[in-house]
């Protein structure tokens, strides 16, 4: 994921989702050591509900590519 994508992400979580930073956080973590998917992360630590992980897939499909130049 591009950085400018990143961080529209981490907005939306925050604020469409209303995840507390402190969850973001927690993923964030897990997500540099193991690199995996990142939405994955948030439901299997119990951060996000499937119906949440349904809407960030669908944002994340929505979603406009920014390509840094």
């Amino acid at each position: 994921m591009q950085p400018a994508t990143y961080t529209r992400f981490i907005r939306f979580l925050h604020e469409e989702l209303a995840l507390p930073q402190d969850a973001i956080a927690i993923a964030q973590r897990y997500f540099e050591r193991d690199s995996g998917s990142f939405p994955m992360i948030l439901w299997q630590y119990g951060l996000i509900s499937l119906e949440q992980l349904e809407r960030i897939f669908d944002w994340l499909e929505e979603s406009p590519l920014i390509v840094d130049s």
